[in-house]
């Protein structure tokens, strides 16, 4: 197999700024591969105007229940308005109630079965990581052998270092090394319901660590670590603004379209993929 190395952008589909981020960023980078939102506001623009434009593109399933409205009605995941509104300790606490259960099911196939209507589908993961919940990544499993969907996302970050004390002193850092923690505790539950259900994943993701502060050199350490045969995926967030904004996202977009960076995973002996190529 060798060094496998997958460029995910999650958030596809959420707004016109990630949409045009996927475009540039597969036609003038190295993005191999996004997760589309079903949910997302520019939903309709990501299927009909970016994926015709992007053939070669490995689509994932983003699942949201965090964020934006509903799909279906749900008593135990929105407000009034159909708006999500719970966040990632809630579902861990619930995770085993059934009803609860039943009704992240029924908005789980909603979007997988409104993405299947404009694309094949090689890979889920989801907003905030919610699938991983062991039990919801149960339910996971469940719908994505029942979809045909091969992989799915697992959360194992190896802890790395990059020489930035700017990122360091940021009180998020801290947090998302409690992220890691709990996601590759996680990923040894999950990866037994993997096996169960014959399905794939990816052996190490990059982005978890540095969620909010992803760049070229984040990547670039975060490679370093992986030795013999591995998938690896870095999740990233990108935007590119009409405007002259800078921030996480615009950084996120810029490592796309870094030839440096490409050049780096390539000689580290990398190949650049996707999940769609890794099925095939």
């Amino acid at each position: 197999m060798g060094k496998k190395f997958i460029l995910n952008a999650d958030d596809f589909g959420m707004s016109k700024e990630h949409n045009k981020a996927v475009l540039d960023g597969y036609n003038n980078g190295f993005l191999t591969s996004a997760s589309l939102c079903a949910n997302g506001n520019a939903f309709s623009a990501a299927v009909n105007d970016i994926l015709p434009e992007c053939p070669g593109l490995g689509v994932g399933i983003h699942l949201n229940v965090i964020e934006g409205k509903s799909l279906t009605k749900s008593r135990f995941l929105t407000d009034k308005n159909d708006n999500f509104n719970k966040g990632y300790l809630f579902f861990i606490i619930n995770s085993h109630k059934k009803a609860f259960l039943n009704e992240i099911e029924q908005e789980f196939r909603a979007q997988i079965e409104l993405v299947n209507k404009y694309a094949k589908p090689d890979h889920i993961d989801s907003h905030v990581h919610v699938h991983a919940v062991p039990e919801i990544f149960k339910l996971t499993c469940r719908l994505a052998k029942e979809y045909g969907i091969p992989y799915i996302r697992t959360q194992h970050e190896q802890m790395y270092f990059v020489p930035s004390s700017k990122k360091h002193l940021r009180i998020a850092y801290f947090i998302n090394i409690i992220k890691i923690i709990l996601l590759n505790t996680f990923t040894i539950i999950n990866k037994k319901t993997l096996q169960k259900h014959n399905l794939k994943t990816n052996d190490y993701i990059l982005g978890i660590g540095y969620t909010g502060m992803m760049d070229s050199s984040t990547v670039e350490y975060g490679l370093k670590n992986q030795d013999g045969e591995c998938i690896t995926e870095a999740l990233i967030h990108p935007c590119c603004y009409s405007q002259n904004i800078k921030n996480s996202h615009t950084d996120e977009f810029s490592l796309t379209l870094d030839k440096k960076l490409e050049d780096k995973i390539r000689r580290s002996g990398f190949e650049i993929t996707n999940y769609k190529n890794l099925c095939s």
